[in-house]
């Protein structure tokens, strides 16, 4: 259950007495909880004991940024603390007879939304891994991408002791084919950057709210892809968001180097059993 330092904290921040605390279910790296206060508010609660440095804060100055092209509702942060995030209790329903072809209006709607440069303000994680969003490459996109999304994973990899000469040779095989692979003539669109089935909730109102993000400004194709990495969306939410904001030409080539970011992550936080799936989507591009 919630530590009493941590408890006597939240009840403080929100100068309200717990009442009632219910465990739900979530991801692997944080504890999560639905709180009932005195005055019959619910709030949910993410605690983490040992969290990465500023795991928290980076999440919320996430949820805060995705708010701002009010394409999708996002729940109110109420506070960031090392330990713990409150945010607004979103209560469940089930799926609008049009759902999947408003989430993919409204994703295509969130992509519109664009910055001067790739990155993001601060750096945040990517489930429990660092990811890094400051880059003197801000303003080219294939080299950023390659430097704070692709090379940073291997060397972590390489320090886990995760990969093989045969994985390093591939991997430098395809760093030099990395701006023959990517279009630099892209624009920075605002990411969600880890959206798949589990980073929505379905609302009373039967709309999606996005949850968890890895926020930061890149190519568009790189949210989409991700989508498609654990057996994809409705074809629906596709169809729509093309509709809305249509794909450029070669996207699907591009996809595998895009779904390898994620897949290295993966491997950085699962261990070996997403080597063989890495090594396959490098060799797409080394035949």
């Amino acid at each position: 259950m919630i530590n009493q330092i941590i408890k006597n904290d939240i009840e403080q921040c929100l100068n309200d007495k717990i009442t009632s605390i219910n465990i739900v279910c979530g991801g692997c790296i944080n504890q999560t909880f639905q709180i009932k206060t005195e005055s019959d508010h619910i709030y949910f609660i993410k605690i983490n004991i040992d969290p990465p440095q500023n795991m928290f804060a980076a999440e919320a100055a996430g949820l805060d940024e995705l708010r701002k092209p009010n394409a999708f509702k996002i729940p109110r942060v109420i506070k960031a603390a090392p330990n713990y995030l409150i945010l607004e209790n979103i209560p469940a329903g089930i799926k609008s007879k049009y759902f999947w072809e408003d989430f993919g209006r409204s994703f295509a709607q969130l992509h519109k939304f664009t910055a001067k440069s790739f990155g993001f303000y601060t750096d945040n994680f990517l489930g429990s891994n660092l990811q890094i969003n400051h880059s003197e490459a801000s303003s080219n996109w294939s080299d950023f991408f390659f430097t704070n999304r692709l090379l940073f994973q291997f060397k972590l990899a390489e320090k886990n002791y995760l990969i093989d000469p045969y994985f390093r040779n591939s991997f430098i095989k395809l760093e030099k084919r990395i701006n023959s692979i990517l279009d630099d003539q892209v624009l920075p669109s605002l990411l969600h950057g880890d959206l798949w089935s589990g980073n929505f909730i379905v609302s009373v109102d039967g709309s999606a709210w996005l949850i968890d993000p890895a926020v930061y400004y890149g190519h568009r194709e790189a949210d989409l892809a991700l989508t498609k990495l654990f057996g994809g969306f409705n074809n629906a939410f596709y169809e729509s968001y093309n509709n809305e904001f249509p794909l450029d030409e070669g996207y699907e080539y591009r996809e595998s180097i895009y779904k390898l970011y994620h897949v290295l992550n993966h491997l950085n936080l699962f261990g070996k059993g997403y080597y063989q799936q890495a090594i396959l989507l490098m060799n797409f591009y080394l035949k």
